[in-house]
């Protein structure tokens, strides 16, 4: 099968979402299908071999001088290359970037007005080199950021077209007003250019039908993969420190500030100790003072020798990481559709504690490699992994039952299999 996935980069993050196009890819070209990965805005980065192509789509310079001069919008096309080429927006990801709902709002506007938006010239360049290449068989999206392409690409390439669900709401609920109900708006309404949704949970399929108003029926689940090549599952914990682990972006939403108060709580209770919180993931720039606030708080309470920040880390450093941790925890404060870091931590054999919302109950009840607590709520977070620390067995029961739950729901293999049954009916 020959298919065309459209998946955007996020500068310098390692962002969920393109590690999940990356290892769906990888693992669809390994089956032998035809798949090209067309990268918009920037270059991706993953922490596996990157297989996208090494055309970029809708530049992200282009992109953003377009929204805001109507010059650009015009220019010719071998000035566009300059800044369109690969070099300058490599340039451009190694500086730190905001993705900020609340000042993209304009942006997310126009470029879900497809044709009728600031950015019709990229849609144009687009379809241009579409008309070069060999036509899909059906053709994937992203997310549903991206649907004001579905009508110009599907007039274009008459091929069916699917669009992934996974994780934009957060974004979506970041937008003022007017953007926000303009933005549903627009996706709504583009929703009938598009013969699939595709969402990573069962969850998630439930909540974005009601979100976007779309047909639950449209809407297929196709669970997360992840590779597990280098994933060993740990040895039984038996070490003297107890370490909690976290491994997410560094932000609000993610919950670390839940987690450092639920460690916090666990060190005034007879007994505990000694232990330690080691926090990983990328951290952009508006929330430094996010990380320096927890970070304060920390020392106040006289445990900044038990909070480790080890920054973004790459995949063999990632590995370590779970290796090294005896519970992880990523108390999200939304409903994520994900937690492939979660699945992670499980395949490396590392016992998780997750708050009763989103995907994560959908994800304990398959793998029971954790326990549950409330959302939001440190106390109670405190009191699920107080009862790891205080059991290990129980620990290490969990995390052995995890690892295999990964292996036998989770694995890259079987997200290429039930994504190509999906592509397949359309067909």
């Amino acid at each position: 099968m020959k298919i065309l996935y459209f998946t955007a980069g996020a500068a310098g993050m390692y962002c969920g979402s393109c590690l999940r196009d990356n290892a769906l890819a990888t693992e669809l070209i390994r089956q032998g299908h035809d798949v090209t990965l067309l990268p918009l805005y920037t270059p991706t980065l993953t922490d596996e071999p990157n297989v996208s192509a090494d055309k970029i789509a809708f530049g992200g310079i282009s992109v953003y001088l377009e929204q805001h001069s109507a010059l650009f919008r015009h220019t010719p096309r071998w000035l566009d290359k300059l800044w369109d080429s690969r070099a300058a927006l490599n340039a451009a990801s190694k500086r730190s970037i905001a993705v900020d709902p609340q000042s993209l709002g304009e942006l997310t506007i126009s470029m879900l007005r497809g044709e009728t938006g600031n950015q019709r010239k990229e849609i144009t360049k687009l379809l241009e080199w579409l008309k070069t290449q060999q036509r899909p068989d059906v053709v994937d999206m992203q997310n549903s950021m991206l649907i004001g392409l579905a009508k110009p690409i599907k007039e274009a390439l008459r091929s069916p077209l699917c669009c992934t669900l996974q994780g934009e709401d957060l974004f979506l609920e970041g937008l003022r007003e007017p953007y926000h109900g303009e933005a549903l708006r627009l996706i709504h309404e583009n929703a009938k250019h598009v013969d699939a949704f595709i969402a990573v949970s069962s969850w998630y399929a439930d909540f974005m039908a009601d979100y976007l108003r779309i047909p639950r029926g449209k809407i297929h689940v196709v669970p997360l993969g992840i590779n597990l090549k280098d994933f060993q599952p740990k040895a039984d914990n038996h070490s003297e420190v107890f370490r909690i682990g976290y491994f997410a972006r560094v932000a609000p939403e993610k919950g670390l500030h839940v987690l450092a108060d639920a460690y916090r709580s666990l060190r005034k209770r007879d007994g505990f100790g000694p232990s330690r919180l080691e926090a990983a993931g990328y951290l952009a720039p508006e929330h430094k003072p996010y990380l320096h606030e927890i970070e304060q708080k920390m020392r106040e309470a006289g445990l900044a020798d038990e909070f480790h920040y080890h920054g973004a880390l790459d995949r063999k450093a990632k590995l370590r990481f779970f290796q090294n941790i005896d519970v992880l925890s990523m108390p999200a404060t939304y409903a994520e559709p994900k937690g492939l870091p979660v699945l992670e931590a499980m395949a490396g054999g590392v016992a998780v504690v997750q708050p009763r919302c989103g995907s994560f109950p959908e994800i304990i009840e398959r793998t029971r490699g954790g326990v549950m607590c409330e959302p939001n709520d440190a106390e109670s977070l405190a009191d699920a992994i107080h009862s790891l620390w205080k059991n290990p067995e129980m620990a290490n029961d969990l995390a052995r039952r995890g690892a295999r739950g990964v292996r036998e729901h989770y694995t890259v293999a079987q997200m290429a299999s039930r994504a190509l049954e999906v592509y397949a009916s359309l067909c």
